[in-house]
């Protein structure tokens, strides 16, 4: 018993927890309001979209949209992440990398998407290749230059202590100038999945009508306004939670000293 009553009190949010729950009620209530209104007879309650969002789930609808909508995201996600980690870091490391692919990746990342959709279908076709190459445009321009900008402003006063310690080259991109960078690189990574899920929803928007895109545009045409927006809101929330875990994970690993202020 006396073990029982020593055990750690149940979870309770913070003062920042307690003031993001009350502005996600207060948005879903706003909308709810908004809706009854009406501002449109587009824009449904917000108790209808959730309801069209559970039967979209029970029907299987939502389950093989998303199936879909992830395997071209996982894809160009990890293309992204693999590629763009060892080109942010080598260009971190050698000025003249930097040199070269500094200003392709900043236009890429500067460039709107939407415009360069059509281009990506008369190259790839409708296919999975267009959905990888419309993420991998949208994901890596992040990822490298948040790789890039962490390696090149990794503590020179570490680097300095590793070298007056008889420390190679390698030992000290290994063991000082990574693991320095790492945190920077993770939030790189974590805003680049954010945007691999734009890219995904564009490509799916318009390239080819699959997935959760296809759930959005054809509702839409059959004006069924509570399931296009249950699409909508389902895609918001799932990357939302998504980075939210990614952003958990950083903080537990990379920034501890963080933790205090959540």
């Amino acid at each position: 018993m006396e073990q029982a009553s020593r055990r750690a009190p149940a979870f309770v949010p913070t003062r920042a927890g307690w003031y993001r729950i009350l502005s996600v009620i207060g948005l879903f209530a706003t909308w709810q309001i908004a809706a009854l209104v009406p501002i449109s007879p587009a824009f449904p309650t917000f108790t209808s979209t959730i309801r069209a969002f559970f039967e979209m789930v029970a029907d299987g609808r939502m389950i093989y949209a998303y199936a879909d909508t992830l395997k071209p995201l996982l894809i160009g996600v990890a293309i992204s992440a693999g590629f763009g980690i060892v080109l942010g870091v080598s260009m971190g490391l050698y000025r003249l990398l930097n040199w070269f692919w500094e200003p392709i990746f900043v236009v890429m990342q500067a460039a709107p998407v939407a415009a360069l959709i059509p281009l990506i279908t008369y190259v790839y076709g409708l296919g999975l290749t267009a959905k990888v190459v419309a993420v991998v445009i949208l994901a890596a321009p992040i990822i490298v230059l948040n790789s890039y900008k962490a390696v090149s402003n990794a503590s020179p006063n570490l680097i300095q202590m590793c070298a007056s310690f008889q420390g190679t080259r390698l030992q000290q991109i290994w063991k000082v100038i990574i693991p320095n960078a790492a945190p920077v690189m993770f939030a790189g990574l974590r805003l680049g999945i954010a945007g691999g899920f734009i890219g995904v929803i564009l490509a799916e928007l318009l390239i080819t009508p699959t997935g959760v895109g296809d759930l959005i545009t054809f509702h839409r045409s059959r004006a069924d306004y509570a399931e296009m927006y249950a699409a909508v809101l389902s895609v918001m929330t799932f990357s939302a939670v998504t980075v939210g875990l990614l952003e958990r994970a950083e903080i537990n690993f990379f920034r501890p000293e963080k933790k205090k202020g959540r």
